[in-house]
């Protein structure tokens, strides 16, 4: 595909570290981006708002142009598939430095060796997945089983169910017993 045809458009994710975000502006910049879309969020924040306003705006002929893979995708899978989804609106991609900032996914040569770096993200996810099984079922033959504690033990309980009866609110009985409302209201409700 010809990137020439279209738009450069950019796109950063900071994390609120100032110097980071100049220099992935500047570099995006300097690339020729019409347009940059930013998010400031941490890598764990799921909501990108513009990200998808990025993904909306882009065109076919156009190229998304980011300055590093991990300001963009969350894992290598997550990049396959947007890359994927890209290409079959006719947009192209770019990376400026990094990992396959010398390859252009947008050709043959490049689509392969997304796809190989892809398929490796998929398998050791799939290690991960059934180490993290394994580990699970040898903990419950052990008797142990994970999740958080429970708040409410039953003295906390006791204590809660007399003063209910006393006629105070959920609120005072909840403060009282170092727990939320909910957390009163549904052990309450599971004693019932």
């Amino acid at each position: 595909m010809d990137t020439n045809t279209g738009h450069l458009i950019g796109y950063a994710r900071v994390s609120g570290d100032d110097q980071e975000a100049q220099l992935q502006l500047d570099a995006l910049k300097e690339a020729g981006c019409a347009r940059v879309f930013t998010d400031k969020a941490s890598g764990k924040n799921t909501e990108r708002p513009e990200l998808t306003a990025v993904l909306d705006y882009v065109r076919p002929g156009d190229t998304l142009c980011v300055w590093k893979l991990d300001r963009f995708a969350r894992s290598l899978i997550d990049l396959v598939n947007m890359v994927d989804a890209l290409a079959t609106r006719g947009v192209g991609f770019k990376v400026l430095t990094g990992a396959l900032a010398s390859i252009d996914p947008n050709t043959p040569d490049g689509r392969l060796m997304l796809q190989v770096v892809g398929a490796m993200a998929e398998f050791e996810r799939s290690l991960i997945q059934e180490r993290t099984r394994a580990g699970l079922d040898a903990a419950r033959a052990q008797g142990r089983t994970g999740g958080r504690p429970a708040v409410m033990d039953a003295d906390k309980l006791a204590a809660a169910k007399a003063r209910r009866a006393k006629g105070e609110s959920v609120t005072a009985v909840a403060k009282a017993v170092g727990v939320s409302r909910a957390t009163l209201y549904r052990a309450l409700a599971d004693t019932e």
